[in-house]
Formats: structure tokens, sequence, C-alpha cells
């Protein structure tokens, strides 16, 4: 096994990245494609206010994109040089050649992608699934990761909240085809309010302008063909990954990461339970921990100055690089 591979990798068939609409791109931010062997990434990137800052990479949430990031990032550009990825099939980035949209699989992908640009050590921030990818990634190459920054990560839950049950269901075969049957005539606007009522603890904070793009976003993906399919496939990993026990379950690789971590959790989270903030602080071997109770499952996109601030402050304990 190659240093870039994690086990448990399935081949699947191909699929085709079909012509849609323009990604939107925020003034200062710069978007481009990079391929590598079996999957094309999506990179979103601010240039930093000076050279020779430390990189940093950030890895977004199911149903999520680079642009998650893009309130957190200029906050922290004067001290990282930073990059967000969009993860295969999700944003910009096309699905991946194997098909494989389990939390190794996306793992893998950011390794991948960290080694063929030789940036690492990075800062890793990860959200959700992000938070769940990169934790994988800092205990299996920890070579790769400075410091890591997890909001709201998707680790495994005994009694998971009733309000994420229908993000859990995506994971049950053919569900999704139903589901889109039974949806079909909710407008953009109306998936996107449902969306940010389940994702932020006060929806209210969302900008008009912040709330129509979202909306065009969500027009642009509902115009893949493979959306659905990356969605209920990588539901599916996160809760494959939730069962998988031994050295590759997740409580067990959070217990094996070496680098300096910050937890951000939302105390109106509906997705991933705040409750799960104690164990956290528990099996992280270096861990800080900061609770915002009014933010919800997106913490960097409600109080991105409160993440920055926590960040700031990990990166002077850690050293200032």
């Amino acid at each position: 096994m190659s240093s870039t591979e994690l086990p448990g990798v399935r081949a699947a068939a191909a699929a085709v990245a079909p012509t849609v609409g323009a990604v939107r791109v925020a003034e200062g931010e710069r978007l481009r494609s990079v391929t590598l062997a079996g999957l094309t990434l999506s990179v979103r990137s601010r240039p930093p206010e000076r050279k020779g800052l430390a990189p940093a990479l950030y890895v977004h949430g199911l149903g999520g994109s680079s642009q998650n990031w893009s309130a957190l990032m200029p906050l922290l550009q004067d001290v990282l040089d930073g990059e967000a990825v969009d993860l295969p099939g999700f944003g910009d980035s096309p699905p991946p050649d194997d098909g494989n949209y389990s939390v190794t699989g996306h793992a893998r992908a950011v390794i991948r992608f960290l080694d063929a640009g030789e940036r690492g050590p990075v800062h890793l921030f990860g959200n959700s699934l992000g938070g769940a990818v990169a934790t994988r990634v800092a205990a299996v190459r920890p070579d790769l990761v400075r410091t890591l920054t997890l909001i709201s990560p998707a680790l495994p839950e005994i009694r998971v909240q009733w309000s994420a049950a229908p993000t859990a269901l995506l994971a049950v075969p053919g569900l999704v085809s139903l589901f889109n049957r039974m949806t079909r005539d909710w407008s953009a606007e109306e998936r996107t309010r449902g969306v940010m009522a389940l994702c932020y603890g006060d929806p209210a904070r969302v900008s008009e302008t912040g709330f129509r793009a979202a909306v065009a976003e969500m027009e642009r993906r509902l115009e893949l063909p493979y959306f659905w399919d990356a969605m209920a496939r990588s539901a599916r990993g996160i809760v494959d990954a939730y069962t998988l026990g031994g050295q590759h379950g997740l409580w067990r690789q959070a217990e094996r990461v070496l680098a300096p971590t910050q937890l951000v959790y939302g105390g109106r989270d509906r997705l991933v339970s705040y409750r799960m903030a104690r164990r956290a602080s528990g099996a992280f071997r270096d861990s800080r921990l900061l609770t915002l109770p009014d933010a919800g499952h997106v913490a960097m996109m409600e109080y991105p100055e409160a993440v920055a601030q926590a960040f700031r402050e990990l990166l002077d304990e850690y050293g200032g690089s």
C-alpha cells in the first residue's frame, strides 16, 4: 500500500461531469482545477497577504463545497496561505473515477492532493464530513498535518439526534430516488431555506445577498446528474464509518492524532450533538475546545470571527507557523 492509499477502496464506474452554470467565485478568490490519478479536484484559494506563510487546507461537509470557507479564509489570510478543496462529486469537482465516496475515499483524495502539491504539512480544517475526513488524514499521515481544526466533526454518535435522521436516511438504497420524485416540485429557494434551517443556529443571520447566492448554487447543483448520487453515497460513507471498528474506527483514529487540535461545537447544532464536545475533547490528546451556544452546524459561516480567533490562539500556542 502506497503512502497515499487507504484501506477499503472499491472500484466503480466512472462518471462524466456535464457542462452547467459557473460556480460563484467571491472577490479576491481564485478557482483552479487539479487533475490527479483517478480524480479531478476544484480548489479555491485566496492570495496570502505575504509570501512564506504556512499552508492551510479547508475541507467542507456533506452537500457543501469550498464556498463554505469563503467567510473564514479572508480573516486568516494574514497568517495562512489557504486553499479550500471541493471533495469529489461536490462543488465544481466531478465524481471520482472509482465512485468511492466513503470517508476513506475522500481522505485519500485529500492525501493525494497534498502529496501532489507538496504543500504539507498544512494547517488542516474540516467541517462535518470534512471533519471526519480530516481526522482520518491526520491519523494516517501525521506528516501532512501541522494543526487540526474541526468544526462539528461527523464522528460516530451512539444516540443520533432526530433532526439528523433525514440526512442519515439518504444512505438507504433507493430512498434518494423516492425523495427526488416526491420533491421534484420544490423550488431551489424552498430547498435552500430547508438546508439553512437545518445547518444554521439562526438562519436570519444570512444576508439577502448570501441567501440569493446559495439559491443560485442550489439551482446549479440540481442540474448535475450525479448530485444526488454523490449525496447518497457520501451519506452512506458516513454511516459505514460510524460502524467501522478496530484501528480504522474514527474514535480510535482520533486518539492517534498527534497534531494540536482545535474543536468547535455549536449549541444549536441539529446534525452533530453538542454533547459530543466532551467526548471529542477526551479523544484528541492535544485538544482545545470552543463552544458557541448560538451556533449551528456551520460555525465558520455563522461566526467566522470567533473561529478565526480560536485558530489564532492555537497558532500562537503552537508556535506561530
